[in-house]
């Protein structure tokens, strides 16, 4: 079932680096970009690490990150002519679908939800579930083949390089954790933490995820190391629940995620897809909620891990 499910992932995989190098062809085209090159270059190298990255020497990946690195540094990408909505075509399009327009997404939650609980997992399933959720939007909207792929590419020039920050900072937290940023931070919070107060344990393994997560912008990154420095000496060791702590633990992550534009997935990818004049627009949307959802964190995990 392992090389089944690695096997499909690596199609996922396959399938996104072909649609970047879609991008980056168009892009390399586009006598309108002052940045064509660096553009196309950008997308062409990413498509590249995506499709090929397994058959890959690593030294190889790793020059072709620090050219994407040194594109973005300097500013070589940029959005391109890309194919806009016709405002007509659309308000009639809106019309004759209405609410149906909704539909695509409800079958790509439950499609994913449902997959995950068989033995393919979830990651297979948010792939599965976005074909689906493809094929029922072009039956929904009867779109040509022409409108997938030109979506396809505002979809990725839009995002730009944003799209690449949450795969680099959960490579990042592994690199933290190997490193011995864990230890670093249990260290530091043994000095502060009296010896076998478990509330403080609780607070400091909640706040410590969402104070890392804000810094690395992913949860999932910043999970390992502060489990590693603070959950396991602080909550676990003194008698918590290990499952239940985990798992607030990890979602008390996302509230930070709420709080950083670092989390380029929540906050910048909405700001960059509708054109946003504050780019922290949805992060201060957001603080309210987070902020409370961090006291609940707190309470649940005391409550229900010991």
């Amino acid at each position: 079932m392992t090389q089944t499910i690695n096997m499909i992932l690596e199609f996922f995989y396959i399938l996104i680096g072909l649609l970047a190098m879609m991008t980056a062809v168009r892009s390399f085209r586009d006598q309108t970009n002052s940045a064509r090159i660096g553009t196309g270059l950008f997308w062409l190298l990413l498509g590249i690490i995506f499709a090929f990255g397994n058959f890959l020497p690593y030294a190889v990946s790793g020059i072709m990150l620090v050219v994407i690195g040194i594109l973005t540094l300097f500013k070589q990408v940029k959005i391109g002519n890309i194919t806009q909505l016709n405002e007509k075509e659309g308000e009639k399009a809106a019309k004759r679908i209405g609410s149906w327009v909704f539909f695509p997404s409800v079958i790509l939650a439950l499609t994913a939800v449902g997959i995950s609980y068989t033995p393919l997992g979830g990651q297979v399933g948010i792939g599965v579930a976005s074909i689906v959720a493809l094929i029922v939007a072009v039956i929904i909207t009867s779109a040509k083949p022409k409108t997938i792929v030109d979506d396809t590419d505002r979809m990725f020039q839009s995002v730009g390089t944003t799209g690449i920050l949450p795969q680099l900072l959960a490579a990042l937290g592994v690199i933290f954790n190997l490193a011995g940023v864990g230890e670093v931070i249990s260290d530091a919070i043994s000095n502060v933490i009296p010896a076998g107060n478990q509330f403080l344990g609780v607070v400091a393994y909640c706040l410590g995820m969402v104070l890392f997560t804000m810094v690395m912008g992913n949860a999932f990154a910043a999970f390992t190391v502060i489990t590693a420095g603070i959950g396991i000496p602080f909550v676990i060791a003194q008698g918590g629940d290990p499952v239940i702590a985990g798992s607030l633990a990890m979602t008390a992550g996302f509230c930070g995620t709420l709080l950083t534009p670092m989390g380029a997935n929540f906050n910048a990818l909405p700001v960059a897809l509708l054109e946003m004049k504050d780019a922290n627009g949805v992060i201060k949307a957001q603080i309210p909620m987070a902020l409370i959802m961090i006291v609940v964190h707190i309470v649940l995990m005391y409550v229900l891990a010991f």
